[in-house]
């Protein structure tokens, strides 16, 4: 993956990624309404993070090694 492909990869999982944590905010600020689906989300949300966050990493390094 060259680093403009990575570059977009982060950006397009960014913008998911803010999307969780509007959806996790959400959920959280109806409880206790739906607090069945309260794992499962915040479990996807900071899956997505994780990511997010091992991308940034990569990208890091690859721009250090250029």
């Amino acid at each position: 993956m060259t680093i403009d492909e990575l570059k977009t990869t982060i950006k397009k999982l960014n913008s998911k990624a803010g999307q969780m944590k509007m959806d996790l905010h959400d959920l959280a600020e109806g409880l206790p309404t739906d607090y069945e689906k309260l794992m499962d989300v915040a479990a996807e949300t900071y899956e997505i993070y994780c990511q997010l966050n091992e991308l940034k990493q990569q990208l890091k390094q690859m721009e250090k090694n250029q």
